[in-house]
């Protein structure tokens, strides 16, 4: 390899490194992003055609000449700015080109100022064929390599036409060759910088979308939270002989967990009785949010039409299975508290069995299942049963969330540590029992995050003097 074709090459390795800065500055430019929105406007047009023209002259200029032709990357100029801006920008770059070119005269001078006008033409063509999009940077390359091979064969044409034959394969060697590949690299290069901020254009707008659609759900999430808690009681009503109180900790934003306390007025019993619920739907998250309101609608309505919690139940639980169309179902204990006659009248629907630590003498009782989970089977018959309380007894109800929370070791908080944590704290108010056993249960889980609701609902007889135990 001679001196010249070196130096032929190291020239135009300077102006790949100039290709690479204004690509760069390009796509950082404004006007690119109105080429990549496809609303170009005429301002915009004329700087992108004399930015890419200059780059066309640049690459004349730059260019080493050997045995009488110039080795130079001409057609970069149109052929980058038509891949990238379309037929406008590489058809007036190739314009530009050509029109240089013939002004500096020379050998060939025709032949060679018609390479930036075809390379602008077919580049901008190709723009339209990939639906006005930059093609990936093998292709780029490719259509370079194409359209440079097509321009030097017309110039060697033109030669041999003229009687120039005798250099036709020095030409063609040490001309021809290294202004295909180096133009190809160029194109490459400046594709590659493009084609790359383009891909990270597009994760920046999808990131961007993401984030804007996760705050909208959250948004919406916090609106279904809020919606939801307003289903909870927010004070517990004032019974006589009877001290409530309810908690309620969602594993998501919002859950299937819910406890009721349905005032005198809604429900015809008398002004001694006070109805309330608590229930657990199987499943996390917004669907069982949804079926829990269904859930206690319906059953809210039923206690309002019927006298007692049997019929309220079963009444309820075919309305809500022929709308439990994804198997979902709800476990649930319903109860009437009595103050005058010192009762609790429930119906336990497959509902974790309530604990009732009796004062005198002291033990723990637990109440049973009388029938199975609401949402199941159309067809369950449901019984109800009736359990005596005394002063200083105290009822738990709570959700599997409570039992079944894990610690780092995978063990479950289980009914035990559920009952010592109450006897611990037997003699507090049911607000500060709620508050220890949940405390509790969060000590025990440690680092292990929640993955079930969970729900409280405790009621404790107060001590009556004038009452006794009968």
């Amino acid at each position: 390899m001679d001196l010249a074709f070196l130096t032929a090459f190291i020239m135009l390795f300077e102006m790949v490194c100039v290709i690479m800065v204004i690509a760069y500055l390009f796509s950082r430019s404004p006007f690119f992003q109105e080429i990549l929105d496809h609303k170009p406007s005429l301002k915009t047009y004329i700087f992108l055609i004399i930015l890419f023209g200059a780059v066309s002259i640049y690459g004349m200029t730059s260019g080493v000449n050997y045995f009488g032709a110039v080795v130079n990357i001409r057609d970069l100029g149109p052929i980058i700015g038509g891949l990238s801006c379309g037929p406008v920008v590489g058809i007036g770059a190739g314009i530009i080109g050509a029109l240089y070119r013939l002004s500096v005269g020379g050998a060939n001078v025709y032949a060679a100022a018609l390479g930036p006008l075809i390379a602008g033409i077919c580049s901008g063509a190709i723009y339209y064929f990939n639906k006005k999009t930059l093609v990936s940077t093998k292709s780029a390359i490719l259509i370079t390599i194409l359209i440079e091979s097509g321009v030097s064969a017309l110039a060697i044409a033109v030669r041999m036409f003229e009687g120039q034959t005798t250099q036709v394969v020095t030409i063609l060697m040490n001309v021809a060759f290294p202004m295909i590949a180096m133009t190809a690299v160029a194109a490459g290069i400046f594709s590659f910088v493009i084609y790359n901020l383009i891909r990270e254009r597009a994760v920046q707008y999808e990131k961007e979308r993401l984030e804007q659609e996760m705050a909208k759900k959250e948004t919406e999430l916090n609106i279904a939270a809020e919606i939801q808690k307003s289903f909870l009681p927010d004070i517990l009503p004032h019974f006589d002989k009877f001290e409530l109180a309810g908690k309620s900790l969602p594993a998501k934003e919002v859950g299937g967990d819910f406890f009721d306390v349905m005032p005198l007025e809604l429900i015809p019993f008398s002004k001694n009785q006070l109805g309330i619920m608590i229930a657990d739907v199987a499943g996390k998250g917004v669907p069982a949010a949804i079926f829990m309101a269904l859930s206690r609608i319906v059953i809210r309505m039923s206690a309002f039409w019927f006298k007692n919690c049997q019929d309220a139940i079963s009444f309820a639980n075919p309305v809500i299975t022929r709308d439990s169309k994804t198997g979902m179902f709800v476990t649930l204990f319903l109860a009437i508290l009595d103050n005058e006659a010192m009762t609790v009248t429930y119906v336990n629907a497959g509902h974790n069995p309530p604990l009732v630590f009796r004062a005198n003498p002291q033990k723990v009782e637990d109440l049973k299942s009388t029938g199975m989970a609401i949402g199941i089977l159309e067809d369950v018959e449901y019984t109800q049963e009736t359990i005596q309380v005394y002063p200083g007894d105290l009822i738990i109800l709570y959700t599997d969330g409570v039992t079944e929370a894990i610690n780092p070791e995978m063990e479950e908080y289980g009914i035990s540590r559920l009952i010592n944590t109450i006897q611990e704290n037997i003699d507090s108010s049911v607000q500060d029992i709620a508050e220890k056993i949940l405390t509790s249960v969060a000590k025990f889980s440690g680092s292990q995050p929640q993955f079930d609701d969970i729900t409280l609902l405790l009621i404790k007889v107060t001590n009556t003097p004038d009452m006794e135990k009968q």
